[in-house]
């Protein structure tokens, strides 16, 4: 997933430590960086921290929020497309290739990253991601609809637009995850030659 977070200098406080801690988090996993380091590098008091989030784990609720609703606003760019729903879909995965291959660094990894980190951690995270990867494979279950319905996506038997969608977007997560332990993009190609052919291109 590409860097989809403004992280450029802002008057806004709120969203200038959310840029910062995504860049620091994104980088180093959400147990590693601490609450003075994100101060620091925001160069923010800590009682402005505590005027907009309660705690760190509430600041890293945020992060994923601010994260999906700009997702979200990508996607819906990718829809506005006057293409097939398998380009768009073939445009969505091809992004997702393409920003995770030649190593998973601070501009791409966020959800990767937390994925892997915080489901035993934090509640409020695990839902919030939970929140966004449903927000995406309903998207992704859309495109699919729209595929049968203009011929541009073939339609297996016995398998839902909803379980696709799914099955592309849990590969696809794995295979991100697996680039990053064997430091190669072999999983990353394996997935995309998968989803691809089942597509139909």
């Amino acid at each position: 997933m590409s860097n989809i977070i403004d992280t450029g200098t802002t008057p806004d406080t709120k969203a200038h430590l959310l840029a910062t801690g995504y860049q620091l988090i994104a980088k180093k996993g959400f147990t590693a960086v601490g609450l003075k380091q994100i101060l620091d590098t925001a160069g923010v008091p800590k009682g402005s921290f505590y005027h907009y989030f309660a705690s760190k784990e509430a600041f890293g609720e945020a992060i994923i929020n601010h994260y999906f609703s700009l997702y979200k606003a990508r996607l819906d760019i990718i829809d506005a497309q006057n293409v097939s729903a398998q380009q768009k879909l073939y445009d969505y995965f091809q992004n997702w290739y393409d920003t995770q291959q030649n190593g998973c660094d601070h501009d791409k990894c966020l959800v990767v990253k937390l994925s892997a980190e915080v489901a035993d951690i934090s509640e409020t995270m695990r839902k919030a991601l939970d929140t966004g990867y449903q927000q995406t494979t309903m998207w992704l279950a859309e495109q699919i609809k729209a595929g049968w319905i203009d011929g541009s996506v073939p339609r297996h038997d016995n398998i839902s637009a909803e379980s696709m969608a799914k099955r592309w977007y849990f590969a696809w997560l794995g295979a991100s995850l697996m680039a990053k332990i064997s430091q190669t993009n072999t999983p990353l190609a394996e997935i995309w030659q998968m989803t691809t052919t089942q597509m139909g291109r």
